[in-house]
């Protein structure tokens, strides 16, 4: 097993300096669920809740979430990305949504926080405007996918 990183030789919380590894392309995907109420379920899907487009708010919520993700991890390095998207999966058998970030930069660090960070800010954006009708939605499953680039190379989960 590798060490920590993110502490230096005494113990001491630090940012990793990145400074002379080599920048490549980077690219990560991560992923994440909230489910819900059927009734709270087929107003997103219908796109009838009171607040609008609930799916398209939570969207942009990701990305912007994306973009301030070393504003809200304190060690993270502030990124160039080059392209978020952000997909979303009804899946009407559980009353469920799974949304899918892919982040991308070329730079010398990778982009797996900030692809987890606009999961999980989607997931709540669509808790928040929803809550009204459904305090009792569940997120999880919230995991990274796959990555690349860098010095470490490719990583799948299992």
């Amino acid at each position: 097993m590798n060490k920590l990183t993110h502490f230096d030789e005494s113990g001491q919380a630090h940012m990793v300096n990145v400074g002379d590894k080599a920048s490549t392309q980077r690219i990560a995907i991560a992923t994440g669920k909230i489910s819900m109420l059927p009734d709270t379920f087929k107003m997103v899907e219908a796109g009838s809740h009171k607040k609008g487009d609930v799916l398209g708010i939570a969207r942009i919520a990701g990305i912007q979430a994306s973009k301030k993700t070393s504003d809200l991890i304190p060690l993270c390095h502030p990124l160039a990305l080059t392209h978020v998207s952000l997909e979303f999966q009804i899946n009407a058998n559980d009353n469920s949504i799974t949304c899918q970030v892919k982040a991308e930069t070329t730079g010398p660090t990778g982009v797996e926080m900030e692809a987890l960070t606009a999961v999980q800010v989607a997931l709540l954006t669509i808790y928040d405007m929803c809550k009204a009708v459904d305090r009792g939605m569940v997120m999880g499953d919230v995991k990274l996918l796959e990555k690349s680039g860098g010095k470490s190379g490719e990583w799948r989960a299992l």
